[in-house]
């Protein structure tokens, strides 16, 4: 659910241009955004700033981005070196990702350019790939990748089809992610638990599709609308992706199942009623209760394990937008500013109301509903939820996992956003419990 990166992702929304400051700086957005690094790096704050447009300096004033510098630090570790940069452009944008070495992982620093070359977005996350990952348990052996395009009235979505080397035609699995501008493997620290499922279920002759969400390869069709939701964001991709696997002659169009992992999973219910030939559904760490109850309960939890004044001056004013989505007089006028950062008013809106459970017992197909009982972000408490609403029905399974947390990553003791940063696999254990409920499910 939305948090679930806090201290990784910081998202800044696109805005229109002003005149530049006048400063001796690059002209090619590469440049600006490796000397941007380089100035973060020196903690020259001042001057990393500079260049922001109105909107990013409002929200990442100097001694905002020098909080939001340390935290990567006390995350990441000490920075060690940029590794790469790269360059997309969409329409009147640029999109410069400039990949570096920390200590503990690499992270990917993305900045947004506008037309006049100012800063128009910032945010941090796990590079694309990472030193520290871990082996891979499955055997490449036993599957193919296959790169595909999933269209979309935005553009076209890169992501991967994973197929077993098994007899055709295979029972097939779309993954949709938890919030954020996830990439197709959804990774968070040096973890992948999307390939990992891929990897995993392949080896069990299952397909697996997944693809990079809407909202990380197109930042600029969001953070200027006021008026997104999970439709945009998240649903009419995953119709797509369902019916592009309906066109294969290699996949099983009667066997297709979707899992969603947290707001994924949250949403699955609402994606039956308009999936209704779909053979099942696939529900890790889903959430049961209102949007901003979560949001509200993830900041507390993680201001009380933090040991940074600082942290916790920002995590309040942060719990006090969540609070604002309870307000009764929330309305798509509502300024975004007011929010929790990342989303419009129209976004919250449209999720007010919905209750996933009770959706899901209206549903008649089959759920299969996972929990790792050391998620602190999406908790046993809406684990408890799916139960109350399910338990009863005999094509539903739910199973809770204690060691796991919310990558449905085994440890001990108290989950932390650190945790995140020890390279780890997707229990084996819950990718057989997956095969194997496909498998019987017909």
């Amino acid at each position: 659910m939305m948090f679930k990166r806090f201290f990784w992702i910081v998202p800044v929304l696109f805005a229109l241009a002003v005149p530049m400051a006048a400063q001796a700086l690059p002209v090619e957005p590469a440049a600006l955004a490796e000397q941007l690094v380089d100035q973060l790096v020196k903690q020259d704050f001042v001057a990393a700033s500079a260049n922001f447009d109105d909107a990013v300096k409002k929200a990442l004033p100097p001694d905002k981005l020098a909080q939001v510098w340390k935290q990567i630090i006390d995350q990441a570790g000490p920075f060690q070196k940029r590794l790469k940069t790269t360059v997309a452009r969409t329409g009147e944008y640029d999109g410069v990702t400039v990949t570096c070495a920390f200590e503990k992982t690499n992270l990917d620093i993305k900045v947004g350019y506008n037309s006049q070359k100012r800063v128009s977005g910032l945010f941090f996350a796990p590079a694309a790939t990472s030193s520290l990952e871990a082996p891979n348990p499955a055997q490449p052996a036993a599957y193919r990748e296959e790169p595909i395009e999933l269209p979309g009235s935005g553009g076209s979505l890169p992501g991967t089809l994973t197929l077993p080397t098994g007899k055709r035609p295979f029972p097939a699995v779309v993954l949709l992610q938890g919030s954020g501008p996830a990439d197709r493997d959804e990774t968070v620290g040096a973890n992948k638990p999307f390939r990992d499922l891929a990897h995993g279920l392949a080896a069990h002759q299952i397909a697996v599709l997944r693809y990079d969400r809407r909202t990380r390869v197109f930042p600029e069709q969001f953070q200027k609308s006021t008026s997104v939701t999970v439709r945009e964001e998240v649903l009419d991709d995953a119709r797509s992706a369902l019916a592009l696997l309906r066109r294969r002659t290699d996949i099983d169009s009667s066997r297709l199942f979707v899992l969603g992992h947290s707001l994924g999973g949250t949403l699955l219910p609402r994606l039956a009623l308009e999936e209704k030939a779909v053979a099942g559904w696939i529900i890790l760490a889903g959430s049961t209760r209102p949007l901003a109850d979560l949001l509200i309960e993830q900041l507390t939890y993680l201001s009380s394990i933090s040991e940074s004044e600082a942290e916790k001056a920002q995590l309040a004013g942060l719990k006090q937008k969540a609070e604002r989505l309870k307000d009764p007089a929330l309305s798509p006028a509502t300024p975004a500013s007011e929010l929790p950062p990342g989303a419009p008013a129209s976004y919250w809106l449209d999720l007010r109301g919905y209750q996933p459970a009770a959706v899901a017992a209206t549903i008649d197909k089959p759920f299969l509903i996972l929990q790792g009982g050391r998620d602190y972000q999406v908790t046993t408490a809406d684990f408890e939820g799916w139960k109350q609403a399910l338990a009863r029905r005999p094509n539903v399974r739910l199973k809770l996992y204690p060691r796991l947390n919310h990558l449905f990553i085994a440890g001990e003791g108290k989950s932390v956003p650190s945790e995140y940063l020890t390279p780890g696999h997707v229990s084996e254990e819950v990718v057989s419990d997956i095969a194997g409920w496909i498998a019987a499910t017909r």
